[in-house]
């Protein structure tokens, strides 16, 4: 999901950044609020298509085993990033160790060695999820992080995290098959025009 850089209020004594985080979350219910690099980021609500495409995003993973045993496929959960001392995301959808919950960070967050996959599917400002977020989650050594991109109608596969971004980076169009690798617990592709078609306002 993208989001927009919020402003930190100034007054004698400065709230944290997460208390700002966590304060804008009480006063915006239904908002994803993210600090990602040291900036807050504030989500509106998604759309009908956004959440469409999310509900097919699940069903392969579901399909392949992966929310039972070793592994759960979850909506929103937070993630805790190395990137600053108060960064955390909450990604659209991931992938985790099935002991995620053992491995608790701060602000209802988990430690990033417990994901196995993030994916984003983007909005309004989907260059916070092209951009600021592929950083973020290479730092935090996520192994795969897809996005889907409704803007221009296209899946990125960004797998071999280095400190300032993805190795590698592949781009699907529809009409093609995104494949992940196995190490997410699972043989999946991702049917791209399937996700597009969803991400799409019904007019």
């Amino acid at each position: 999901m993208s989001a927009a850089a919020v402003e930190h209020p100034c007054d004698d004594e400065p709230e944290t950044l997460l208390e700002t985080a966590n304060r804008l979350a009480e006063q915006l219910p239904g908002h994803r609020v993210e600090i990602i690099g040291g900036v807050i980021t504030v989500a509106a609500p998604a759309d009908g298509p956004h959440a469409r495409a999310l509900t097919k995003l699940m069903r392969p993973f579901i399909s392949a085993g992966l929310d039972d045993g070793e592994s759960e496929v979850l909506q929103g959960i937070g993630l805790w990033l190395p990137g600053g001392p108060q960064d955390f995301a909450i990604p659209d959808l991931a992938i985790v160790d099935a002991d995620f919950d053992e491995h608790p960070r701060e602000n209802n967050s988990y430690d990033p060695a417990c994901f196995r996959l993030v994916l984003e599917v983007t909005s309004g400002n989907y260059q916070n999820d092209l951009r600021n977020k592929v950083i973020a989650y290479a730092q935090a050594k996520i192994p795969v992080y897809v996005i889907v991109d409704r803007k221009h109608g296209r899946v990125h596969v960004l797998t071999e995290p280095l400190p300032g971004g993805y190795d590698r980076h592949e781009v699907y169009a529809p009409g093609q098959q995104a494949p992940l690798p196995a190490s997410i617990g699972a043989e999946v592709s991702l049917n791209v025009d399937e996700l597009v078609r969803a991400g799409r306002p019904k007019r």
